[in-house]
């Protein structure tokens, strides 16, 4: 589910978490680096605690650190709530987008996902194909997903 795509002013930022993909060669090690940033904000608006329907907006950038363009083509997340239920989402691009990143470039968007509970998890990874051809994955890192106040 995508959330709507301009910014809230209002929403309560829970978690800011940074990932970055180290290519296992040692003289690869600089070549596919994709660093991932992580936001996610309750939406109180959205939600309906009466149903146990709670919606979260996430905000993601991914920066290419690394010397060789490459192009985010998928996605695989895993989303679980406090009763340990996990969701699996995979697809391709994010948002509609199979964005080309050169070295130094990143790309931002946001969007949603509801749980049945008021705190989860998510994390991930997405798959990247480099200029020269190698595929590789770039970790999302963990992040929670939390109705303000709920977690202490």
């Amino acid at each position: 589910m995508d959330a709507p795509r301009e910014r809230h002013d209002g929403w309560a930022i829970c978690s800011s978490q940074r990932a970055t993909k180290r290519a296992t060669k040692v003289s690869d090690d600089q070549r596919y680096d994709i660093t991932v940033v992580t936001k996610s904000a309750y939406l109180a608006d959205q939600s309906d605690p009466d149903k146990e329907q709670f919606v979260f907006a996430y905000t993601i950038t991914v920066t290419n650190t690394g010397t060789v363009a490459a192009q985010l083509v998928g996605r695989h997340w895993i989303i679980t709530d406090a009763e340990h239920r996990v969701q699996e989402v995979k697809g391709l691009g994010v948002v509609g987008q199979q964005p080309l990143l050169k070295p130094g470039e990143s790309f931002e968007y946001t969007s949603g996902a509801s749980i049945p509970t008021q705190v989860g998890t998510m994390r991930g990874a997405y798959q990247m194909v480099a200029e020269d051809g190698h595929t590789f994955d770039a970790p999302i890192p963990l992040f929670t997903l939390s109705v303000p106040r709920t977690l202490h």
